[in-house]
């Protein structure tokens, strides 16, 4: 059994990760898992555990959480009549090939590797959110077709690389696309559970050393992370909403753009210094 100071010392820590996520989710309307991740990555690092298959368990467990918070935000937002089941019905098959897809990629690369994509991606996703416009537009209505079918699965293979639900793409893709944004964010929360349920099933089943995993393990998933940040997320995220009702979220927003691109920065740094 792994030292109890050990334990304690870990539990406290991702604590506070729930509880930082659960309130950035709630008043900015960020999935959690784009602040997971690189958390989790300081976090299992600072306590030891730094190996070549350190970001599969940081992304692996982010899923982890995002299969309950997607549901819970799919299942509010719904008694709202704010999710449209069309698009979401439309482009299932397409992201749960991307997830599975994506799933498969991640468990065959090494942390560094995918320290860079997260950077990479992130930096992306920082910049869009600093910097895009709400009327940008790049058609009237969701692509359907050949376009769906090729946008469809790289919805869910960009999110499983970067370990993050609906969101990030989802949100962004359905607003130049013409889609209201509170009916963007409804519809991605639906997005979140069809990339997360059928990648985190496959990344229960990758084999990784005991020696070079966080105790409570199951595959890449950390179950002891998991436990507590579901349970710090659940508690602070209505406390978040609740804000962002009090307040303007919009400069935080850019704050948070800023934060994402260092983040994402010294993801980078990381990367290339090995």
């Amino acid at each position: 059994m792994p030292e109890t100071v050990l334990l304690i010392q870990m539990g406290a820590l991702l604590l506070l990760i729930g509880a930082f996520a659960g309130v950035l989710a709630g008043l900015l309307g960020v999935g959690g898992g784009i602040v997971l991740v690189p958390a989790f990555f300081y976090a299992f690092q600072t306590m030891g555990y730094d190996s070549p298959e350190l970001m599969q368990i940081c992304l692996a467990t982010s899923l982890a959480t995002i299969i309950v918070t997607s549901l819970r935000s799919v299942h509010s937002h719904n008694k709202k009549g704010a999710v449209d089941w069309q698009i979401l019905r439309g482009w299932a098959p397409g992201i749960v090939i991307g997830a599975v897809i994506g799933m498969l990629v991640v468990a065959g690369l090494r942390s560094t590797v995918l320290q860079a994509i997260f950077g990479g991606l992130a930096l992306v996703v920082g910049l869009y959110m600093g910097f895009g416009r709400s009327h940008w537009r790049l058609g009237q209505e969701m692509p359907r077709g050949v376009a769906r079918a090729a946008l469809s699965p790289g919805v869910g293979f960009l999110s499983v690389l970067m370990g993050i639900g609906g969101g990030s793409f989802g949100v962004p893709l359905m607003s130049l696309y013409n889609t209201p944004i509170h009916r963007a964010v409804a519809t991605a929360a639906g997005f979140g559970v069809l990339i997360a349920v059928p990648s985190v099933i496959g990344f229960l089943l990758v084999e990784i050393d005991p020696a070079n995993r966080p105790p409570f393990t199951i595959g890449a998933v950390n179950l002891v992370a998991f436990v507590l940040v579901i349970a710090m997320t659940l508690v602070t995220a209505p406390l978040g909403a609740r804000l962002a009702h009090a307040m303007d979220p919009t400069p935080l927003k850019r704050v948070f753009a800023v934060f994402l691109i260092l983040v994402a920065l010294n993801m980078l740094r990381k990367a290339v210094m090995g």
